[in-house]
């Protein structure tokens, strides 16, 4: 199994430019899994930038992305001594297939928030809560991540989904890489579609999604919290909130994303 970090690895190759290799040990069903693909996005912009965090991110998904190889552009917007903010590109066969607005600042670990709103999601401990089990012999997205979900929102698995659209989870990659900017990318992307509680079953292409790094996560489980206001018309949306060991919420993020098929 190839870890994160080197399955998020970018390679300079001319300015503003960057090649990868995309792994198909995050996609379902072939497609490769959105916070992953922002993830990569994130580190050519770091990259190419003076500042250290990928601290707002608005992307377009434009078409489905494929294991292999792959060109990320970046190319610069706006330059300054607290921020910098340029249009990357994900390109594959020659073709646009994200588009993201990044900007990129510098946050210290150390701060304490000035005022928080927010609470942490309440999860379960640990042990209370329920593994998803990969499928046997999986080689995908689903035996990456060590995702531990509260059963109060399970309901989905068995046929009986909660009428309420909400998933919450503990989470960790497997390969024991550490919270950092670039798991967060993937985390605001990791929970199942929150449309499960709604009796929505099927793939859910995310359209648009925006993502905040609130603040350097520190080491141990994250805990994942997805919620969702409005499912209409064949879309939906899904807020996200991660907060990590400490308590201190860490990424935010909203998606728009198309929803599965009604139930016959």
């Amino acid at each position: 199994m190839v870890g994160f970090g080197a399955a998020t690895e970018v390679r300079r190759v001319g300015e503003g430019r960057f090649e990868t290799v995309l792994d198909g040990g995050y996609a379902i069903a072939g497609a490769l899994n959105g916070g992953y693909l922002l993830a990569v996005l994130a580190r050519a912009a770091v990259a190419a930038s003076p500042h250290t965090h990928p601290v707002s991110t608005a992307a377009t998904f434009l078409r489905v992305a494929a294991a292999g190889p792959a060109e990320v552009i970046v190319e610069p917007r706006k330059e300054g001594r607290t921020t910098a903010t340029s249009l990357v590109t994900l390109v594959q066969d020659g073709r646009p297939t994200v588009d993201a607005l990044i900007t990129t600042g510098t946050l210290d670990a150390g701060d304490e928030p000035a005022w928080s709103g927010a609470e942490p999601p309440g999860m379960p401990p640990l042990e209370r809560c329920a593994p998803f089990r990969p499928v046997p012999g999986a080689r995908d997205f689903t035996d990456r991540l060590d995702l531990r979900f509260d059963p109060a929102l399970m309901g989905w698995v068995d046929g009986r989904p909660s009428g309420r659209p909400e998933v919450r989870a503990w989470l960790r990659l497997r390969d024991g890489y550490a919270p950092d900017p670039y798991s967060l990318a993937l985390a605001v992307d990791a929970l199942p579609p929150v449309t499960l509680n709604l009796g929505r079953n099927g793939w859910a292409p995310t359209v648009e999604l925006t993502w905040h790094m609130r603040a350097v996560p520190a080491p141990g489980w994250l805990a994942v919290h997805g919620t969702g206001r409005l499912l209409a018309g064949g879309w939906f949306d899904e807020d996200v909130e991660v907060w990590d060991s400490t308590g201190c919420l860490v990424a935010q993020s909203r998606q728009l994303a198309r929803a599965p098929r009604t139930p016959e």
